[in-house]
């Protein structure tokens, strides 16, 4: 049960951070229109620092056993993900925003900063693999379901500074490139405003979300069931019959690394998208809410629930 407890304990901490980013727009002191400078500093200085600096490790037979092991994982998960959502529209009628919230997870922003502090920095590699695959998923898959074209921009998933990170810390990897220790340390510092950052983003668009609109929406409620309760508790299923913790050393570890990230709340990414392509961003902006506050509660028992069985 230790794992659930440090769990619980971090993602307390994470929604304390939302309630601060809540309470500075409730106060007027920054308006919800101000997350897109955080935003931008997220993505194109937090989080690759964070990627790069997750590939600076030494190289061991049972490092690429276990990446490999991760890599797998988020293919068939993701693959799994997908099937459901077919499934999930039809049962439920979703609508895009409904369906792109229902099986796609914040696990970059999210996912991260919990492995950081429950395994250490030297597990993050494993978390890389699952955002490598989401990411390409989120400008392909994801992007036709919300603004329903076929044709998907692929140059795009390559401009992607995230993508290029990783291609970078890989490099590093590969080739056993050490950076020097200044440049490492820059990277541990930016990289540590990961979780607040994203929770700050999180409270400040929640404080700008008629609270009535949330409250009065059956819809909301559905959607939060599915990605929160009904889907991870399906996908726990398949790790568990799958074996996956058996495969390679440590593969426990790698496995609930893995289902960490498909239990998060509601892909930021599926809110930002639905305001780039003029789509229901107040409905996914209050899923993705709404789903950010309940986890505190389900992510742990969830975590629990893997650990009992």
């Amino acid at each position: 049960m230790d794992i659930a407890l440090i769990l619980a304990s971090k993602i307390t901490e994470l929604t304390l951070i939302v309630l601060l980013g809540y309470a500075l727009v409730k106060a007027k002191l920054l308006q919800p229109k101000d997350t897109f400078p955080l935003s931008v500093v997220g993505v194109y200085i937090i989080s690759p620092a964070v990627m790069i600096r997750a590939f600076q490790i030494d190289y061991t037979p049972e490092l690429l056993r276990g990446l490999m092991l991760s890599l797998g994982m988020a293919v068939l998960l993701h693959i799994i993900l997908i099937l459901m959502g077919v499934l999930l529209k039809r049962l439920f009628k979703l609508d895009p925003i409904e369906h792109a919230a229902a099986i796609y997870s914040n696990s970059g922003n999210l996912i991260i900063p919990l492995v950081m502090s429950m395994f250490g920095e030297e597990w993050v590699i494993y978390a890389t693999c699952f955002i490598v695959v989401q990411t390409l998923l989120f400008w392909t898959h994801c992007r036709s379901l919300i603004c329903g074209k076929g044709s998907v921009p692929l140059k795009n998933i390559f401009k992607n500074i995230n993508i290029w990170s990783i291609i970078v810390g890989a490099f590093l990897f590969a080739f056993h490139i050490k950076l020097p220790p200044l440049i490492v340390g820059t990277l541990n510092a930016v990289g540590s405003f990961i979780g607040p950052n994203a929770m700050l983003i999180a409270g400040m668009l929640i404080a700008g979300i008629p609270l009535r609109s949330i409250f009065s929406s059956k819809r909301i409620y559905l959607v939060t069931f599915l990605r929160l309760i009904f889907v991870p508790i399906c996908l726990l299923a398949v790790i568990k019959l799958g074996g996956f913790a058996n495969f390679v050393e440590n593969g426990e570890q790698i496995a609930i690394i893995s289902f960490l990230a498909t239990i998060s709340p509601a892909a930021a990414t599926v809110t930002q998208m639905a305001v780039l392509y003029g789509k229901n961003a107040q409905k996914a902006s209050a899923i993705y809410g709404v789903t950010t506050l309940l986890c505190v509660i389900t992510m742990p028992l969830i975590i629990m629930l893997y650990q009992l069985i």
